[in-house]
């Protein structure tokens, strides 16, 4: 059967691929705008969300990209840092998330002259202050921050020391982002090998703006445990046939070692990530999920997206006729996928994530 409105609302959700500076609530953006004399390209809250939504769904990821300068723009003075980050805290875990990894690159918001550290311990406080307050309210979430290299930059190595350094104090992973034709990832290989040696987490955005030479070197030549989006594995498999796919030797191998696919479908649609998908009913998702590979679901950005965790199950559950048991599916995916200890994703799972399901 087909999973309800009030299920998906109930379902505990994770999410692996969530942009800090991607989720900042519109009436924050206004009054730290305000503070700073940062000017806006919308007046007010309503009208700023749906000017970022708009301006994200021109099909470019380019266009999609620069809508950032105004969420970085307010997140530079460590209490605004902390403020979006104990807000994005809030609003994932009501939405229902019990585990999410929030990604951003400390080397954006140095601008009012904070040390990459320092960016690193204002967004930490922001989280410690959100788990508590979500705990207070009856929401239990764990939260670890993904510290994000700009690929057009060459601070990899630099942010990959940070990863390490702070890997006990909150940070869970490493990610590289921004515009990914023409900056691939083999231009931070030195990051991460680095990561690699300190036996450090990562994945890598490929797969989202360029094709499949992005996603190999990715996985080859640098290593990476998960693919941020990954949707343009299907470029190597042959649905000529469409009830006998042929995958290529990439698309089996991501496949085959169980290599996690960040999927963001809301946002794919919006950069038309996958030429010809015209709807999220022809977003790769639900082949990939038919032929077993190892995809979850996520927002990217809920800001850019109008989006929620509960809002892109809703649209799947809409376009594939997905069960509860299939978004169960895809939760236990992401919860397996974490960059958290195994005894702690296998406590979420057992503890949370299935009993949950089975009350639903």
């Amino acid at each position: 059967m087909r999973a309800t409105t009030e299920q998906i609302a109930r379902a505990p959700k994770v999410a692996l691929h969530e942009h800090l500076d991607g989720g900042v609530r519109p009436a924050t953006i206004v009054d730290i705008a305000t503070e700073i004399g940062h000017d806006l390209p919308a007046e007010g809250a309503e009208a700023l969300g749906a000017w970022f939504e708009e301006s994200s769904s021109s099909g470019s990821l380019g266009r999609y990209l620069e809508t950032f300068v105004h969420t970085v723009a307010v997140m530079q003075r460590p209490e605004d840092l902390a403020r979006v980050a104990r807000e994005a805290v809030l609003d994932l875990a009501d939405d229902g998330c019990v585990y999410a990894e929030l990604r951003w690159a400390p080397e954006q918001h140095l601008s009012a002259g904070l040390s990459l550290r320092e960016t690193v311990e204002a967004v930490q406080a922001g989280i410690q202050e959100g788990k508590q307050i979500a705990a207070l309210e009856g929401q239990s979430i764990e939260i670890g921050q993904l510290l994000t290299a700009m690929r057009h930059a060459d601070r990899g190595l630099e942010i990959a020391e940070l990863v390490v350094d702070f890997r006990d104090r909150g940070v869970a992973g490493f990610d590289i982002a921004g515009a990914e034709d023409g900056f691939p990832p083999i231009l931070h290989l030195e990051a991460f090998e680095f990561l690699r040696r300190e036996n450090a987490h990562f994945t890598i955005h490929a797969g989202e703006a360029f094709g499949l030479p992005s996603i190999w070197q990715a996985i080859q030549r640098c290593g990476a445990e998960r693919l941020g989006h990954g949707v343009r594995i299907v470029d190597d498999i042959d649905f000529s046939d469409p009830e006998n796919p042929i995958l290529g030797g990439l698309a089996s191998y991501i496949r085959d070692r169980r290599i996690p696919l960040e999927m963001c479908p809301s946002s794919n649609l919006q950069t038309s990530a996958v030429p010809g998908m015209t709807s999220i009913a022809g977003h790769p998702i639900g082949q990939l999920k038919d032929l077993g590979f190892r995809v979850t679901v996520n927002c990217d950005n809920r800001l850019m997206s109008g989006t929620s965790m509960s809002r892109e199950f809703a649209l799947l559950v809409e376009a594939f006729d997905y069960s509860i048991d299939d978004l169960r599916w895809f939760t236990i995916n992401a919860m397996k996928s974490a960059f958290l200890p195994f005894d702690q994703r296998l406590a979420l799972i057992n503890n949370v994530i299935k009993p949950a399901y089975a009350n639903l």
